[in-house]
């Protein structure tokens, strides 16, 4: 499945940089391999399933690029709860939890989909259906 996804986080209607000790720990058991360059650090992420995700951590956001059916979008949703961010989805929604909704930009509430928390379950509702399972 080839797909993309941006994580963010904002606080007091901008945007938050990403929390690299959260990073860290969500990602660094599953680390296939690291690579830095061009103002961000990507790695190459593998869920015990062997099933893969490239993830790459910028200044104020952190992007997923082609998560593979498995275990890897568990990573992923543990990684955006880990990091108190929200989801935005190829549609141009963004999932975020309800604690964030005081935080948004202006304007940005109207096409938010808030969620008491990120979970998989969430995920799937706001950003399927999928034509086949994510897990």
């Amino acid at each position: 499945m080839s797909y993309s996804l941006s994580l963010y986080r904002f606080s007091d209607g901008e945007l938050a940089p990403p929390d690299l000790d959260a990073v860290r720990a969500v990602l660094s058991s599953v680390r296939a391999g690291p690579k830095t360059g061009d103002g961000a650090t990507e790695h190459w992420i593998r869920a015990a399933d062997s099933s893969e995700a490239e993830v790459g951590v910028f200044d104020n956001f952190v992007s997923v690029e082609n998560p593979q059916a498995g275990d890897v979008w568990k990573i992923i949703v543990e990684l955006t709860d880990r990091l108190g961010a929200g989801i935005l989805l190829p549609s141009g929604a963004f999932l975020c939890p309800e604690g964030m909704r005081a935080h948004l930009p202006e304007g940005m509430e109207e096409d938010s989909v808030f969620v008491p928390a990120i979970t998989l379950a969430a995920f799937e509702r706001a950003a399927g259906p999928f034509t086949e399972p994510l897990t």
